[in-house]
């Protein structure tokens, strides 16, 4: 018998009605997937009976990998590797519709890299992710809300986030602590043109003060500058959770013009 290993942040899905409402979120009929994270194969089951045209899964558990392989032959392709160390974008030529219950320890690890790690032409259409519920609302958080900072500006930066639905742990094996939710992505096609390094920096500084009025952080990056404020048209009296992620977009670009 498969045990879950806690070290992988393993938390296996067994509830079929939410499996089956996951993979119904999105036609996968004759599309390539990816599934990541797959366990003991309960969502690839219901993934393949939509006869997609292609299944690629990474496991990183040997024991997992092994039995996906005996399970499923030649149904699905498995790769028994680390996702953080894994190229996606080279799986195939076709763009991917990516499903994952995330590590819960590696999750916002995973997205990060992924956002990172594509321009104008993405190798995926959708991801389809399960987070902790409070990481889900981190992503898919707006301005002016207690949830909203570094996470959710850098996810809006490239994808379009939808919560589908939050799930239940006794949907689980074992059973996790806290409720997960279900977030649907899709890669923008326009985004600022800027470095994600400068984007990181400049979120870090303002959300290191999230309690603090904007003065500080601003001043510690321009110096005060009063031409950018009046560019930006921002109030120094707000807060930092009180700028929208486009105002974090066009700072970061100011901040990149002043280096060129």
């Amino acid at each position: 018998m498969i045990r879950a290993k806690k070290s992988l942040g393993q938390n296996f899905l067994i509830d079929k009605k939410i499996i089956n409402k996951i993979v119904n979120t999105v036609n996968i009929q004759n599309k390539t997937i990816l599934e990541i994270g797959p366990g003991t194969g309960n969502l690839t089951s219901s993934i393949l009976v939509q006869k997609p045209k292609k299944v690629f899964v990474i496991e990183k558990d040997n024991a997992l990998a092994n039995q996906l392989r005996l399970t499923f032959k030649d149904k699905i392709t498995v790769f028994n590797e680390d996702i953080l160390k894994f190229n996606e974008a080279s799986l195939s030529k076709d763009k991917l519709i990516v499903f994952g219950n995330l590590p819960y320890n590696i999750s916002t690890e995973i997205l990060t890299k992924w956002i990172l790690g594509f321009d104008e032409n993405c190798w995926f259409d959708h991801l389809i992710l399960m987070f902790q519920k409070e990481v889900a609302d981190r992503i898919n958080a707006k301005f002016n809300t207690s949830n909203y900072g570094r996470l959710s500006i850098l996810s809006d930066w490239k994808l379009k986030v939808k919560k589908k639905f939050d799930i239940d742990p006794a949907s689980f094996s074992p059973r996790p602590k806290i409720e997960s939710s279900l977030l649907f992505f899709t890669p923008k096609k326009d985004f600022y043109n800027i470095n994600s390094k400068n984007l990181e920096f400049i979120t870090r500084i303002f959300f290191n003060h999230r309690r603090k009025m904007l003065k500080k952080p601003y001043n510690q990056i321009f110096n005060g500058n009063k031409i950018i404020l009046d560019k930006l048209k921002i109030d120094l009296t707000l807060r930092p959770q009180n700028l929208d992620t486009e105002t974090y977009f066009k700072i970061t670009k100011e901040y990149e013009n002043l280096q060129s």
